[in-house]
């Protein structure tokens, strides 16, 4: 079966559509419905189902989306919505310059609003400038809604009680406020002017189809106004996509999912594909689409076609496919020279390569894209990267991380991701921390916890091994042995006086060391340390009341320079504000007589 296209050579493809939302929020539901109207309102065979897409042409989006689209008012073919809803997918898609979808839908649960996924989704698109409309979805579930099947939105909204109404306005607004704080400008779709400016906000239930009118009628509409000339193809030309997923099937051997964005790829067309190497150079054997609906039970699930012309989801079978990546570009050579298609792969890989350093962490990702995603993340809270791969965790990434002198880098983050076993028992050996998750927000906080974790438990070491600042003076009539030690009352002013400090009484400018505590005593008890305001008698070996020391002296714990600097620059924060008060007044001291003592 052939599926060759007699357009013109330059011809308008189709928009490719993605859908993202915070899992729970119905985004495979809106495909479903969407998927689903689309069959019953077209003609057997009028959905071609691709293969991780599914086109839904003009007349049948207008079909669904009533007098809300006229088909004469447009010349795109219709939409391409990609089949594996969430934003692993849409990181994968990718095209030269950025996100492979030409727009994209936000779902959000009305009575949820937003989640983690949902502002990661946000985050995504701010960052690929992906233009996107909000599916405001499960609107059938506010209390007291009366369903109008596949209605559009206003003729719905008419039926419902005031009350109804107005907690739908609630909840909308507040989806519209969220929108707001993430830096979004938006309203409900049919207020929006200029949708370049505003994101429009689309009320929608996947279950009762209402609102899917305005749904795609917003879509269409966007497609024909903003990107007309980005759909601008040469369909003849040699074509060009992206690797959604590197499968085994069975006959075929390793096979490509492919999204096909520009140009015609046949059978027997040389391709070069991105790979974990070098790009893969291979003929085409076959393009495989999902047989229609109405053929399913038939023994083999695909066909074979002999050309496509994008857009379009189709399966590539080719030899040597094993190494290719998902995220990676495809290219079809055709009459041009093979080692400037690879240079073009290679550019283009080398777009979404990830900077990594002599020291860092290592980061695995389920596709490329998901990486770069990762990446991005990662360098936003400052997370330096040694090593940046796709694929599951494996015994020599934890090699790699266990070589890290730095414990907090002694980690392994991976998105979406799983550990192979032996990396698992490798890592309890080699004493490497593997992370592991499906929000990549979430899996950075889960590491730059670990790594606050690790950060106190250093700072309290140090603050144990370390001289802490310390101001006390003699008490009055309070001495009770005059050497070998002294022992004297004392009243702590500010910070902490601790066991075998040595202690320093100022003259002038010079501090002179008078001897060292030997003991401390609080109503006859021994004690470790007093605090600011404690009154205790403490025993200090060396001086001679009366001679060294006397009655209502201000005395200081010594500080070693070293000891000062730290305190100052790297635990000001983790000490008891009377202690820095103390330190600050020890260094002010010091510094007068040298200003850069401590520093």
């Amino acid at each position: 079966m052939s599926n060759t296209d007699t357009r013109d050579p330059t011809s308008l493809r189709t928009p490719i559509v993605a859908v993202l939302g915070h899992v729970d929020h119905g985004k495979t539901s809106l495909l479903d419905k969407i998927r689903g109207s689309a069959v019953i309102e077209g003609e057997a065979g009028a959905i071609t189902q691709h293969i991780g897409a599914t086109a839904v042409p003009l007349d049948v989006v207008s079909q669904i989306a009533g007098e809300l689209v006229d088909p004469d008012d447009f010349d795109l073919p219709g939409l391409l919505f990609i089949d594996t809803p969430g934003h692993h997918s849409f990181t994968t898609l990718r095209s030269r310059g950025g996100a492979l979808a030409d727009i994209a839908i936000l779902v959000v649960d009305v009575n949820d609003g937003f989640q983690p996924q949902t502002v990661e989704a946000l985050d995504i698109l701010r960052r690929s400038q992906t233009p996107f409309i909000v599916a405001a979805n499960k609107i059938d579930t506010v209390p007291g809604w009366n369903p109008n099947e596949d209605a559009p939105i206003n003729q719905t909204y008419e039926a419902q009680s005031d009350r109804v109404r107005s907690d739908l306005d609630t909840a909308l607004y507040e989806i519209i406020g969220q929108l707001s704080d993430e830096g979004f400008s938006a309203d409900l779709y049919w207020r929006v002017q200029n949708f370049q400016r505003n994101v429009g906000v689309v009320p929608v239930s996947a279950m009762t189809g209402e609102g899917v009118p305005d749904l795609l009628a917003v879509m269409m509409g966007l497609s024909q106004r903003y990107m007309k000339e980005q759909m601008e193809i040469d369909v003849s030309g040699p074509g060009v996509g992206t690797v959604l997923e590197v499968k085994d099937e069975k006959g075929f051997g390793t096979t490509i999912d492919t999204v096909l964005y520009d140009g015609t790829i046949r059978t027997d067309d040389e391709v070069v594909v991105g790979a974990k190497n070098e790009p893969i150079v291979t003929d085409v054997r076959a393009l495989l689409q999902p047989r229609p609906l109405a053929e399913i039970r038939t023994e083999s699930r695909f066909e074979k076609v002999d050309e496509v012309g994008a857009a379009a989801g189709i399966k590539v079978a080719a030899p040597d496919l094993d190494d290719a990546m998902a995220g990676a570009p495809v290219r079809v050579v055709r009459d041009r020279d093979v080692d400037e298609v690879i240079e073009e792969v290679r550019a283009e890989l080398a777009d979404i390569a990830v900077d990594t350093r002599e020291e860092g962490v290592v980061v695995k990702a389920d596709t490329l894209g998901s990486l770069e995603a990762m990446a991005d993340a990662l360098e936003e809270a400052e997370v330096p990267i040694v090593r940046a791969e796709v694929g599951d965790v494996a015994p020599r990434d934890v090699s790699v991380a266990s070589t890290a002198d730095d414990p907090k880098q002694r980690a392994i983050l991976g998105f979406n991701v799983d550990v192979l076993s032996d990396a698992e028992r490798r890592a309890e050996i080699e004493d490497v921390e593997v992370f592991t998750d499906e929000v990549i927000y979430q899996l950075v906080e889960g590491y730059t916890e670990h790594v606050a974790e690790i950060e106190r438990a250093q700072q309290s070491t140090i603050l144990d091994n370390i001289v802490r600042p310390a101001r006390f003076r003699i008490l009055m009539d309070h001495t009770f042995r005059q050497n070998d030690p002294a022992v004297v009352g004392v009243e702590v002013y500010s910070g902490t006086l601790k066991n075998n400090t040595n202690v320093v009484k100022w003259e002038g400018n010079e501090p002179e060391r008078v001897g060292q505590v030997k003991g401390i005593q609080e109503q006859g008890e021994d004690v470790d340390e007093a605090r600011a305001g404690d009154r205790v008698s403490v025993a200090i070996d060396g001086p001679t009341v009366g001679r060294q020391i006397e009655e209502g002296d201000v005395l200081w714990a010594e500080l070693p320079e070293k000891h000062a600097k730290i305190l100052e620059q790297e635990l000001a924060s983790e000490i008891p504000a009377d202690e820095l008060e103390a330190l600050n007044m020890y260094l002010e001291k010091h510094r007068k007589r040298d200003p850069f003592w401590g520093k």
